[in-house]
């Protein structure tokens, strides 16, 4: 697996971390926050950052419903953290997805993440993605908060040296 030195800590330059609506739009609202630490690795080139179409329809509608002024912030955030945009899932993994959330929406974000091959899904949603949901314990990748995506990381990190 190709490392990427950066400061003396090797790290898989491949490492894909797949955020949805509500980590970005945490991350447009705070400086200081986990989602915006996050970014701050994709924008240094540490890990590899990427959304969805849906997730990117998503948080066009948040950002014109709540706050139109941030747009232009949310644009420059998307291109100074290098956030790729993944191809829209196909049937069976929207399917797949499907058959682990019952809400489409979220399933939409879930089937979005499984099409890139994520390593990690970050997400604020308590409701039906975090809050113990076994349904997902067959994902290929852990889903957390971006704390939680922070301390996997370290533990990653530290497993590495």
């Amino acid at each position: 697996m190709p490392l990427y030195a950066r400061n003396d800590i090797c790290v898989d330059s491949r490492l894909k971390v797949f955020l949805d609506t509500s980590v970005l739009f945490s991350a447009v609202h705070s400086e200081t926050e986990g989602a915006r630490l996050i970014l701050k690795l994709g924008e240094a080139g540490i890990i590899s950052l990427w959304i969805g179409t849906w997730v990117l329809q998503e948080m066009q509608n948040v950002l014109d419903r709540k706050s139109p002024k941030s747009i232009g912030g949310f644009a420059l955030l998307l291109d100074r953290a290098q956030i790729q945009v993944g191809e829209k899932p196909e049937m069976q993994i929207l399917r797949q997805a499907q058959s682990m959330l019952d809400y489409l929406p979220d399933a939409q974000v879930l089937a979005e993440a499984l099409i890139i091959k994520a390593d990690y899904m970050v997400s604020f949603d308590r409701e039906h993605l975090l809050v113990g949901n076994p349904q997902l314990s067959p994902l290929p990748f852990p889903v957390g908060t971006a704390g939680d995506f922070l301390v996997w990381y370290k533990e990653r990190l530290t497993k590495e040296k």
